[in-house]
């Protein structure tokens, strides 16, 4: 569980990233987990769109995902939210809180 100034942080690191996974028409699929998945391991904050096609509500969505994925929810911006996880490669690992 992150705290409010760890939230904070992430958020203001978070602020320059472009999305690096985008949600379609066909919502949560298993691609779009292995795609957080590689992004949590290489870079451990991820930013996601969710495209105009799609019903999924952003922070409904953002907090699913990290539930399944065992990820921190960051925050959620109209159809774009933030997810965060620790790497678990020690020398990938870039964020400290």
């Amino acid at each position: 569980m992150l705290t409010g100034k760890q939230r904070s942080y992430l958020k203001k690191l978070a602020h320059d990233l472009e999305p690096t996974v985008f949600i379609g028409k066909s919502g949560l699929t298993e691609n779009i987990k292995n795609e957080l998945e590689t992004g949590f391991e290489s870079r451990e904050l991820v930013k996601v769109k969710i495209q105009e096609g799609s019903e999924l509500k952003a922070k409904e969505t953002a907090n699913q995902l990290a539930d399944e994925l065992g990820a921190e929810f960051v925050q959620a911006i109209g159809r774009k939210f933030t997810l965060y996880r620790r790497s678990h490669d020690k020398d990938k690992q870039k964020i400290e809180i």
